[in-house]
């Protein structure tokens, strides 16, 4: 899929956050071209289905498991909606530590 636009890019960099780490792999198996694209892909890929995972192992933990996975579902909201504000807006926000994990694996798929 070839981006032609800039526009076109943040549109996809943001939808790439949308469905958290599904739509991350989608367009990481669909993009090839952007840098942009693809780099919010994985950011998303590996950031949300981390939670994910995390929020699972946390439901089997009683009381203290369900309310740290609460919490972490509200913090990960908040950061879902910024990200994808900070996509639109054609910047290239990396998350502390995840973002730098995000470029290291693309920079081994090439």
């Amino acid at each position: 899929m070839a981006t032609k636009t800039a526009g076109n890019e943040n549109l996809m960099g943001a939808a790439s956050y949308l469905l958290g780490f599904i739509t991350g792999i989608i367009f990481l198996l669909v993009e090839k071209e952007s840098k942009f694209v693809r780099f919010h892909a994985m950011q998303s890929t590996i950031l949300f289905g981390g939670i994910f995972i995390a929020n699972i192992a946390l439901g089997f933990v009683p009381i203290l498991g369900w309310i740290a996975g609460l919490l972490i579902s509200l913090g990960s909201f908040v950061l879902w909606i910024v990200l994808m504000w900070k996509a639109f807006q054609g910047e290239m926000y990396k998350v502390p530590y995840v973002g730098d994990l995000a470029e290291q694996q693309l920079a081994k798929m090439k």
